[in-house]
């Protein structure tokens, strides 16, 4: 489980850069054509939009499987180490079965409905950007059974 884990934080993370890159790029680009020819384009402004929606979506999730992300603790802090755990437990199951329901489920939902909706500027189906919502679900579930296995190996 190890070994899928790091495969799958370094597809997210080169993924996330090659986001980033693509983006510079195209605001970059943006920034050159409205200042210097006075002609905006209109193709890199909603596709790099589109990208930051996907880095943010996917950027999460990575951080998540990292365990970097923000949490209060101050609960947690204060109970003995058992109860601790717990609490831990507790919380996987919760943020696994919201990222289920809302993410995959309800995100899979959003994504079909959406597929025949086409996007003014770049003619591709709204869907297609969509779909990161259930795709960083899936992650955020992988990562999230990946450190309810490691909190039951601490015997609660």
């Amino acid at each position: 489980m190890d070994t899928i884990k790091n495969i799958l934080n370094k597809i997210i993370e080169l993924f996330c850069i090659g986001i980033m890159g693509i983006m510079t790029l195209l605001v970059s680009w943006q920034v050159f054509t409205r200042y210097f020819f006075n002609k905006p384009s209109a193709i890199t402004e909603q596709l790099s939009q589109y990208l930051f929606v996907w880095l943010v979506l996917y950027g999460a999730a990575y951080v998540f499987g990292k365990r970097e992300h923000m949490k209060i603790s101050f609960i947690r802090d204060r109970v003995p180490n058992k109860i601790g755990i717990l609490f831990d437990f507790i919380q996987e199951i919760i943020i696994a079965f919201f990222a289920f329901s809302i993410m995959v489920y309800g995100g899979f939902l959003s994504t079909m409905r959406q597929m025949v909706q086409m996007d003014a500027s770049l003619q591709i189906p709204i869907g297609v950007v969509y779909s990161a919502i259930p795709i960083s679900g899936v992650f955020i579930i992988f990562y999230s059974l990946y450190n309810l296995i490691n909190i039951s190996k601490k015997k609660i």
